[in-house]
């Protein structure tokens, strides 16, 4: 199964639609597998960075990324956005794979070009709950840009950057 994260619990067949910062991209349906489907367990909008180490994470980045804790998973997001996240519902529709192809392993994304009709649609609330089950480290920073500036300075792979552009802009922290 795969899965597709939105706020609106109404949504009767999945329409592949361009992305908006990426007009060269065909017209698809998102879709994203259950290992990754953390990542979604946020407000729409709201910015985030996830850091994931495996195999291949150095002890350089080790010490800069996941120092001081255990877990596999860092989350960050900017403190405004803690009441959103503690409050938001989100709604997973569920689908068939057979119509979907793997665009991205790392991120687990799927796409289709094809309309989609979910199977099923489960409410998602208690996320910071959610995400603390998953054995997930949720951080949460005033600014996302220092971690952002260390990750993308570094030779570091295991990341993903989502919805960057609602982040508050740099302040400087001279």
């Amino acid at each position: 199964m795969l899965y597709h994260f939105s706020e609106d619990d109404s949504i009767k067949i999945f329409v592949p639609k361009e992305k908006q910062n990426r007009p060269d991209f065909p017209a698809v349906v998102w879709a994203i597998d259950e290992e990754h489907e953390f990542t979604y367990y946020f407000p729409r909008d709201c910015p985030r960075i996830v850091l994931r180490k495996d195999e291949m994470t150095t002890d350089q980045q080790m010490q800069l990324f996941f120092n001081n804790t255990t877990a596999n998973t860092i989350v960050t997001v900017e403190s405004d956005w803690y009441t959103r996240i503690s409050k938001q519902t989100m709604f997973r529709y569920s689908f068939e794979d057979e119509s979907f192809e793997l665009i991205d392993k790392t991120a687990g994304y799927y796409i289709s070009h094809q309309v989609v009709e979910p199977k099923t649609v489960q409410v998602y609330g208690d996320l910071i709950e959610r995400l603390i089950q998953k054995g997930i480290e949720l951080r949460f920073t005033t600014n996302l840009y220092p971690l952002r500036e260390a990750i993308l300075a570094s030779d570091f792979k295991g990341f993903g950057i989502h919805r960057f552009n609602n982040a508050k802009n740099n302040i400087s922290l001279n």
